[in-house]
């Protein structure tokens, strides 16, 4: 396809939000362009592509920057309209959808602003993260009545793809913070969701490797950064 080409991708290995749009392209088969930026030292191109909130990921079609990960991946939907489709045809479904999707983006920032403040204030520091995923945990149960358990590559939707990047690497941050953040027990849909996501090779391959996000973690751990939502 011609629209195959000359697409690009700004991302960071370590970035959640750059990661969804990688695994959104990969899904619908999507050549395309990575360029690695680092975000200590940002390039002149990122700060031209995206000059208001200057982050990954910037998504670049035909020279045309789109950022924001949720609205880079409406966008891919609708310009690249081959399965799987990422959002229902229903305007009311998909309604349901962005809504979730968005809650969802709120746990993941939850749970990175708990993790920078877990070494000083280490009793409660997840309450609020471990709230919101009780109430996900409820919302999804009512979304798919019949269970998310017949997953493969060709049926991902927008909601999958959202909770790769936000819940993907938690095993890394139970590991660095010693702590179990997503139970089996609380959270038992959203615990076989995720872990049978994690199990698609697709998915296996766009994360980054759970050593290195290890390091990465104990990094920011010991170092106290601050919290940066583009991460």
């Amino acid at each position: 396809m011609e629209d195959e080409k000359n697409v690009t991708l700004h991302g960071m290995w370590i970035s959640t939000y750059a990661k969804k749009v990688e695994l959104a392209l990969k899904i619908k088969g999507i050549a395309y362009e990575y360029v690695e930026e680092d975000l200590s030292n940002k390039s002149s191109l990122l700060l031209k592509f995206n000059p208001i909130h200057k982050k990954v990921p910037v998504l670049l079609h035909h020279g045309k920057p789109v950022s924001e990960s949720l609205v880079i991946l409406e966008y891919i939907d609708e310009t690249w309209k081959n399965e799987p489709r990422f959002l229902p045809e229903d305007p009311y479904e998909r309604a349901r959808v962005r809504f979730w999707a968005t809650y969802c983006l709120q746990i993941s920032d939850t749970m990175k602003k708990a993790f920078i403040s877990a070494q000083e204030v280490e009793e409660g520091a997840f309450d609020e993260f471990f709230e919101k995923l009780k109430v996900m945990e409820e919302g999804m149960r009512d979304f798919f009545p019949g269970g998310r358990s017949n997953i493969c590559t060709e049926n991902l939707g927008l909601l999958d793809i959202i909770i790769v990047g936000s819940l993907g690497t938690f095993k890394a941050a139970e590991e660095v913070l010693e702590t179990k953040l997503v139970d089996p027990q609380r959270n038992p849909f959203v615990y076989s969701w995720v872990n049978t996501l994690l199990e698609l090779p697709l998915v296996k391959e766009t994360l980054p490797p759970h050593d290195k996000v290890v390091s990465r973690l104990e990094f920011i751990k010991q170092n106290g950064f601050m919290f940066q939502s583009n991460i």
